[in-house]
This record gives structure tokens, sequence and C-alpha cells, in this order.
């Protein structure tokens, strides 16, 4: 069972169509977004996938809420995609937790390196390759030891638009991969 923070949700509908195809043996137990408003939300509503906003602000209290909450569901892991606030002690102190990141981290990571910002800068910094990188999470802005790395090799004339979209292409590819991976060691 998985448990998954999102934002617009391309990723959390690509999970929801390799489940239903039969490609991922899996179940999402719940959806949850820092924002109401998150497509990721009612895409989860579609399929029958109960849906949480957090309420608080603070590390701390998000820890609170959701430790309070996740004990009503049976996870085996906690899927982060397109969240961007540091996750609690309680949570990753009691649950396997992964992250994906649009670079080839420790490149281009930490704090304020998401979406945008991150391809801007590889592309900036001239680098030959990006992609995304799936990792585990801990105390710090993408710090967790690496479970898998897709590498990109960007064009000639790449912009941070065209990056993106590489990027997420492989990006649902490789945390599926890393997904059935995971359930076949449960």
């Amino acid at each position: 069972m998985f448990y998954l923070l999102l934002g617009n949700g391309t990723t959390l509908q690509s999970i929801i169509d390799n489940i239903e195809n039969g490609n991922l043996d899996a179940k999402i137990s719940l959806v949850v977004s820092d924002n109401k408003t998150a497509f990721a939300l009612k895409r989860a509503q579609k399929h029958n996938i109960p849906t949480y906003v957090i309420k608080e602000k603070t590390v701390d209290e998000i820890d609170i809420e959701l430790e309070n909450l996740l004990k009503n569901y049976n996870i085996d892991l906690i899927v982060l995609v397109g969240y961007l606030k540091l996750i609690g002690k309680r949570l990753i102190d009691n649950y396997t937790i992964i992250n994906t990141h649009p670079s080839l981290l420790p490149k281009f990571g930490g704090k304020g390196m998401y979406g945008m910002n991150v391809h801007k800068a590889v592309i900036d910094s001239k680098e030959s390759f990006s992609g995304p990188t799936v990792h585990f999470v801990n105390n710090n802005y993408d710090d967790g030891n690496i479970i898998s790395q897709t590498k990109i090799e960007l064009s000639a004339n790449e912009s941070p638009e065209s990056l993106a979209k590489k990027v997420q292409e492989v990006e649902k590819i490789q945390l599926i991969n890393v997904l059935k991976n995971f359930i076949s060691k449960i």
C-alpha cells in the first residue's frame, strides 16, 4: 500500500494507470497534498482513492498531523512526488519514504531546487547530462541514499522547458520500476 504526497498528479496518474493495467501490483491507500486545489486530489478522487489536505504549517505540526492520520492506514511506503517541505522525524523514523527529484543528485538538490529552478540551473551550468533521481528521504533536502537515477543527454539547444519534459517522461518509468522492485521485496 502506498501513500503519496503530490502536486499536479501526472506521476500519480502514471502509477494509477500502471496499477489498473496490471503492470504494477500495488494499491494507493491515500493521496495527501498541502494544496487543496492540487489536481492530484481530483485524479485520486476520480479513482476512488481517499484524499487528505494537510492543515498544519510547520514541519513539526505536519509531522504530528500526518502521524495521527496514518495510524488509520496500513502503509508500506510513502512516495513523495512534487512535495516541497521537509519531512519530520516521526515519519522518517516510522516509514520507508522515497522522493523523486528532477536532477542527478547530489547535483542541483537542496532547498529551493525544485521544478524549473533545477532545469535552469542544469542548463546554466552547461551540464551534458541530467535526469531524475529516486532517493530515500532523510532529515535534509535531497540528501538520502540514492535508489535509482536515469541519465538523459542534453541537446545543444536544450531549454529548461524541453529538459523538464524529457525528465518527466523518464521519471515516471523510473518510479514504476523502483516501485516494482520495492514490491518484490515485501
